[in-house]
C-alpha cells in the first residue's frame, strides 16, 4: 500500500491514509479507515436505527441534505456506507448505492426514469 502523509488539524496525530492498489486488497480495505481510537482494522457492523442530532438545527440539516451524516439507518449507517464506497471504487465510479431488498434497487433504478401516469409491470 501506499501511505499518505496527513495531519490531524486539531493537533492530535492522524492515521495515514493509505491507497490500497490491488483489487484483492481494495475489496477488504477500500472505504474504510481504522478506527481513530482503537486503530482497529475492520469496519464494525452497526446495529442502530437511530442516531443523536445535536440539536434540532443539526437535525434540519441533516434532513435537508445540507449536512453529511447519519440520520435512520434505512437511509444510511456507517456500514453500508463503506460497502458503497468499496464497491465504488472496484468499480471505478464516484459512488454506489445499496439497497435492502431488489425491489427497492428496481424502484431506485426505474423511478428517476418514470414520469407520471406511467406502469411498470412485473412478473
Amino acid at each position: 500500500p501506499h501511505h499518505a502523509a496527513g495531519g490531524g488539524a486539531d493537533g492530535k496525530p492522524k492515521l495515514p491514509d493509505i491507497v490500497f492498489r490491488g483489487f484483492d486488497t481494495r475489496s477488504i480495505h477500500a472505504g474504510a479507515s481504522p478506527d481513530p481510537t482503537t486503530g482497529a482494522r475492520s469496519t464494525p457492523i452497526f446495529q442502530t436505527t437511530a442516531y443523536v442530532f445535536d440539536d434540532a438545527d443539526h437535525a434540519a440539516s441533516l434532513f435537508n441534505l445540507q449536512t453529511f451524516g447519519n440520520i435512520y439507518s434505512r437511509l444510511s449507517n456507517p456500514t453500508t456506507a463503506v460497502l458503497e464506497e468499496r464497491l465504488a471504487n472496484l468499480e471505478g465510479g464516484r459512488g454506489a448505492t445499496c439497497t435492502a431488498s431488489g425491489h427497492s434497487a428496481q424502484l431506485v433504478a426505474l423511478f428517476p426514469l418514470m414520469q407520471p401516469g406511467d406502469t411498470i409491470i412485473a412478473s
